[in-house]
């Protein structure tokens, strides 16, 4: 089954179409190709670095427009940052965040020891809620500036957001394949929250997977949860396929 903008989708997809679409979909784009200059991806950058804090920078960045997203961090000084040297990040700002919250924030990277061990003294009966809060929290503590581009780039903690970046992150973190870095051993794929943006939130609701009209954590839970009855133990495989489905619009709303 190859999807094409033409493909019908069923009005009420069954579970069985739902999973082999996916699993397709998966399978084709789980490959190093998927990410090049002609689809580019911040995570192409966090797998040149391969370290955690220069994945979490490339995460918290990872919004708006893909290329803005790409142009802003290849300007970024992050070999500094994985080696621990203070550094000025970048000349640039990008976009809710001007160029002193940025060199703030990439500072308070730096002198963060050990994010894997804060997230895993947090990450309590399988909660990957309470890991993201522990180090939420943490960035805050190091930051010098309390400005409302770092609060809206780190994010709140206790709030209803879907937390995309962070999950994203996480997803990164955790899983290992032919994208995803698998850097952090411990935690289980099966606690990992989907990564709801506006694409796999379009497309999660078309295929019958998302019920909730609120764009929210609640609405994350919700397609994570349906995504375990297809793989109770790799549920967030299906992200990057659902996210390529979105973003180049093979299924029509």
């Amino acid at each position: 089954m190859t999807l094409t903008p033409s493909l019908k989708i069923p009005k009420k997809p069954s579970k069985k179409f739902i999973s082999n679409l996916l699993e397709e979909h998966y399978h084709l784009f789980n490959t190093s190709c998927s990410i090049s200059q002609a689809l580019p991806d911040p995570l192409g950058i966090a797998r040149d670095f391969r370290d955690d804090k220069i994945a979490l920078f490339c995460a918290l960045f990872s919004y708006g427009n893909v290329r803005a997203i790409m142009n802003f961090l290849q300007s970024c000084n992050l070999h500094s940052l994985k080696n621990h040297q203070i550094s000025k990040c970048t000349s640039k700002s990008y976009r809710f965040q001007n160029n002193e919250e940025i060199q703030d924030f990439f500072q308070s990277l730096i002198n963060c020891n050990n994010l894997y061990h804060t997230f895993y003294k947090n990450y309590k009966n399988g909660s990957l809620i309470e890991g993201i809060y522990a180090l939420q929290h943490l960035l805050y503590e190091k930051l010098s500036l309390n400005t409302k581009g770092l609060r809206f780039l780190i994010g709140k903690p206790y709030c209803n957001s879907p937390m995309k970046r962070w999950n994203m992150f996480l997803r990164w973190m955790v899983r290992e394949d032919c994208l995803d870095l698998g850097l952090w051993k411990g935690i289980k794929k099966s606690d990992l929250i989907l990564p709801l943006d506006t694409h796999t939130f379009r497309v999660s609701q078309r295929l019958g997977i998302l019920k909730r009209k609120t764009y929210d954590l609640q609405a994350a839970l919700e397609v994570s949860n349906f995504l375990k009855t297809l793989d109770k133990y790799d549920p967030i495989k299906y992200d990057f396929a659902l996210y390529r489905i979105g973003q180049l619009k093979l299924i029509s709303s």
